[in-house]
């Protein structure tokens, strides 16, 4: 029968051939995930005010509520 040692080499091998068909959309995935995390930590990066501030970007159709303070 198999041992310790093979069948560990048989689920490895298994594992890998299952992980090939995967592997594209793992790596889309977390090349997108990279991508939103780098927008928002700029986003706040912008928003703690280091820099200049910017003006407000206006997009038209849309209406936002001012505070009154």
């Amino acid at each position: 029968m198999f041992g310790i040692g093979e069948l560990t080499i048989l689920l490895l091998v298994i594992v890998a051939m299952l992980a090939v068909k995967r592997l594209p959309d793992l790596t889309r995935s977390a090349g997108k995930a990279a991508r939103i995390l780098k927008s928002e930590k700029r986003a706040l990066k912008d928003e703690d005010g280091d820099g200049p501030r910017s003006s407000p970007h206006v997009i038209r159709g849309e209406t936002t509520e001012r505070d009154a303070s």
